[in-house]
């Protein structure tokens, strides 16, 4: 379970990164920035494995590029449900996508398989 709240914590930090660098993503406050998050871990979940697999030919095509537009749709189906999280366009959603997608993979070097921060160390 700690796993969940990190990685949700993680998640977080990327949207409201991307709020605050994009002047076409708006959260209203922090409850709306709670729920999208809850709804954006949902529509990953659900939607987005249907998407991907209906979509494989043209991702092949693309190298893999098609990814990212299929991330930002999904950013913009949650900004769909959750009120008082508004995407301005679909450029902005796809940068936003980009952004919470940077931060989580860095945030997810550092995490490991089972959700827990893992140091290493190397002794000579």
């Amino acid at each position: 379970m700690p796993g969940f709240w990190l990685r949700f914590f993680i998640t977080a930090c990327g949207l409201m990164l991307s709020a605050w660098q994009l002047d076409g993503i708006h959260l209203s406050g922090p409850w709306a920035l709670f729920f999208a998050v809850l709804v954006l871990g949902v529509v990953n979940a659900l939607v987005r494995p249907v998407l991907l697999l209906l979509t494989l030919p043209i991702t092949v095509v693309t190298l893999g590029l098609f990814l990212l537009v299929l991330n930002g749709a999904m950013l913009g189906l949650a900004a769909l449900l959750v009120p008082g999280f508004i995407i301005d366009g679909f450029w902005t959603a796809l940068f936003g996508a980009i952004i919470v997608s940077l931060t989580g993979m860095i945030a997810n070097w550092f995490i490991g398989p089972k959700g827990q921060v893992e140091v290493i160390v190397v002794r000579r």
